[in-house]
């Protein structure tokens, strides 16, 4: 069965075998606007996901035939449904219950009864989770996670990729720019260096001076990660940001030594952003700059003509808690 809320917020797939339970949840979660199917047992349920994965799966723990450990685990093993959330449902001092439904897998554990308010943030939370996840194709998730390969083999960087999104997302937000922009940029965060996969660790980690040959090297990163992210449609916005996030307004960067605003405004924001991190960041050579000491570098090389005065000043305002320019 299913209901038809005015507008779905989601869609939930209630499994549970007591009519009660079931009547109450549907009509808390219709009410929010979710889009709400049930099912009585634990085949019927692997069933109905499996043509059709829901957002969030409401599992209870007892059913009819195989239980819902089993059901959860099927769910957490099948390629096709493995990334929707399972939260089971127990009674209240079910401990065994929770530590068996996290071996089998389970997102989250709602107690019977069911408290409304948990019960919407709970389902609410995860539909958002579930819908960025859908947001990822295959492809753009393994890409994702090369990047995040790269980042790991750098204990100077740890942390970098999450920072520089957020950071780069909110100069976005400050400049007044429109969502696919925003996630073009908090994707630039984690994909900008994802091309680095293809550096020898011997040039990548050196801690000495790089030779002219090694340099060289280094710069291919951008032309490798743009290649990378070159066949998905989704990065569309996000592949001149990877490509151009090392050029500078005077035309020194690299690897196309653009000038001024030939380079994309997209990359130069996380061009600034990165830097910002650079400074404020530990490094083999120096310990992490104080806000302070990383602004006055950041003005003087704007005045210097490698960046663009209103992003560093953005950024400044934005780091010390100001309002947009």
């Amino acid at each position: 069965m299913s209901s038809s809320p005015r507008a779905s917020a989601g869609t939930v797939l209630i499994v549970d075998d007591e009519q009660p339970v079931v009547a109450v949840l549907v009509r808390l979660l219709s009410r929010e606007g979710f889009s709400v199917h049930t099912a009585s047992d634990g085949e019927s349920a692997l069933t109905s996901i499996e043509a059709k994965p829901p957002d969030v799966c409401l599992l209870d723990v007892r059913l009819p035939g195989i239980d819902g450990f089993e059901v959860c685990r099927r769910i957490k093993q099948n390629s096709r449904t493995r990334l929707t959330p399972v939260v089971m449902v127990t009674g209240l001092d079910a401990r065994e219950h929770r530590i068996a439904g996290i071996h089998a897998g389970a997102d989250d554990f709602l107690c019977k009864p069911v408290d409304p308010e948990e019960l919407r943030a709970r389902v609410g939370s995860l539909v958002r989770l579930k819908r960025y996840t859908d947001e990822l194709d295959h492809a753009e998730s393994v890409i994702l996670s090369l990047a995040l390969t790269v980042e790991a083999r750098d204990a100077c960087t740890q942390g970098h990729c999450d920072r520089l999104a957020q950071y780069a997302q909110e100069l976005g937000r400050r400049l007044g720019l429109g969502a696919e922009e925003r996630r073009a940029l908090r994707l630039g965060g984690y994909l900008h260096d994802v091309g680095k996969i293809a550096i020898p660790d011997a040039v990548l980690l050196k801690a000495g001076r790089l030779t002219a040959g090694e340099y060289e090297t280094i710069k291919q990163h951008t032309v490798i990660g743009e290649r990378l992210c070159g066949s998905l449609r989704s990065l569309v916005l996000v592949r001149p940001i990877v490509r151009h996030h090392h050029e500078r307004l005077d035309g020194t960067g690299y690897p196309d030594g653009l000038h001024g605003d030939r380079i994309p405004m997209l990359a130069q924001i996380v061009s600034v952003a990165d830097v910002y991190d650079a400074l404020t960041t530990d490094r083999p050579y120096r310990g992490a700059l104080a806000d302070a000491d990383a602004f006055q570098i950041l003005r003087e090389e704007a005045q210097r003509g490698w960046w663009n005065v209103r992003l560093v000043e953005e950024l400044i305002a934005a780091r010390c808690g100001g309002e947009p320019s």
